[in-house]
């Protein structure tokens, strides 16, 4: 062989060696607390991404949700944390952002899907970056069982006389607990309770920016108002509903001994395979006051996912981060996991009944998100865990609600100075 053929193979194997190098995919691990779902992203997600984007693998590396905070701050820190982080709503992602531990993602070509709303978990209280995409929200409202309306020759309730007349007939027939909900585990009573309810009397954005600006106290009437309709709400959540925890309520539903429970759209993928068709599942919106008013529900931004901004691998995590922002991504979300629901402006179609009715009440109320999660619940006393703690008393009837009320505005009022 002469040294000129040595040297052109020799070149060309290492020209061989350099295109295999460069064609060897990059690996983005994703950060979550959702470890209940790794199944869908192994099987339905990741699969689907590198299909269309063969040079980028996926690794979905979960941890469990009560650790994920400390696990993440503490990788973050170490220089150990994946490349992409599923963002909690609100306060936490604000501050690793302002860490400088998240990327700006203002300028990322598919954040133009989302409105300001979609986006208002995960964006600067200046407005001026946003740092996460939203994945995913939860709708708040009333699952009922449709067989026991059925056989009790019910119908939806759409406004609030109506409502209770669906509980005094239900009460009335004995048959059935009128509604499933429980005062020990007391988010429950402010989540399902307090938040499901309330923008109907604080009429939505409206009012949850005017408590911000301090131009609205706890204390103003459409505030104290779901309280008094929790306080009403004792007299049909049966025997003992006051040490009855929050899988008490579930199973009480799912068993098929209650007719209603107030419900987030996350009970869609809970409660389908433990009915298993034991009875038909319904959904209404929050009751209006009046035939004829405003709609509102609680669609509470949930889940969002950002880019480490130590990442070596910026460009591959924003090529997801795009895809993650598109209408693929949000009917393949939508519809592996029901009841949680796509932010994006892209037309979503959902498989699931139920989840599709949660999802079709965009189109006549207006949406929110829950009251005491941005911005309020920064100081201490903490306006969110105080909100648990009214809700609760209220619903056992152990403080009133002017009471409940006065107390959580006595509460921001002492750190929070637009609240004064």
């Amino acid at each position: 062989m002469t040294p000129a053929l040595r040297g052109l193979l020799a070149g060309t194997a290492l020209l061989g060696s350099t295109a295999a190098f460069a064609q060897e995919p990059v690996t983005l691990t994703i950060e979550s607390w959702r470890n209940d779902d790794i199944a869908i992203w192994n099987d339905v997600i990741i699969p689907a991404f590198e299909a269309a984007h063969p040079e980028i693998n996926l690794e979905f590396a979960p941890t469990a949700p009560a650790e994920y905070n400390a696990a993440l701050n503490s990788k973050l820190q170490a220089g150990s944390a994946g490349d992409l982080i599923t963002c909690r709503p609100f306060d936490a992602s604000l501050e690793l952002f302002n860490n400088g531990q998240l990327a700006d993602l203002s300028d990322l070509s598919g954040m133009a899907n989302f409105s300001d709303v979609a986006k208002s978990a995960w964006t600067t209280d200046d407005g001026a970056s946003t740092f996460c995409v939203p994945m995913a929200s939860v709708i708040h409202g009333f699952i009922y069982n449709k067989t026991a309306f059925d056989e009790l020759g019910l119908t939806e309730p759409t406004t609030v006389d109506e409502f209770y007349a669906v509980l005094d007939a239900i009460k009335a027939d004995g048959t059935y607990i009128p509604m499933a909900m429980g005062a020990n585990d007391q988010w429950e009573a402010a989540t399902m309770g307090y938040q499901n309810i309330g923008p109907t009397y604080w009429k939505g954005e409206e009012g949850r920016l005017a408590l911000i600006s301090g131009e609205q106290k706890l204390t103003d009437p459409q505030w104290v108002a779901p309280f008094e309709q929790l306080a009403r709400w004792k007299d049909y959540l049966g025997d003992g509903f006051e040490s009855q925890t929050y899988p008490d309520s579930q199973n009480l539903f799912t068993l098929g001994r209650a007719a209603i429970f107030p419900a987030g759209s996350w009970e869609i993928s809970v409660f389908t395979p433990q009915i298993a068709g034991a009875f038909e599942m319904g959904a209404f919106p929050p009751p209006v006051a009046a035939a004829g008013d405003t709609c509102y529900i609680s669609d509470h931004t949930d889940i969002g996912i950002g880019m480490n901004a130590a990442t070596p691998n910026p460009e591959a995590a924003r090529t997801f981060l795009d895809w993650v922002a598109s209408p693929e991504f949000a009917n393949l979300y939508g519809n592996a996991l029901p009841g949680f629901f796509p932010l994006s402006n892209g037309e979503v179609t959902l498989e699931d009944p139920l989840a599709q009715e949660f999802i079709s009440w965009r189109e006549q109320c207006e949406p929110t998100i829950r009251s005491t999660y941005a911005i309020l619940s920064r100081g201490t006393p903490n306006l969110e865990n105080e909100t648990w703690n009214a809700s609760a008393n209220v619903l056992r009837g152990t403080e009133t609600p002017a009471d409940a009320a006065a107390r959580l505005q006595q509460g921001l009022e002492s750190w929070y100075t637009p609240g004064q």
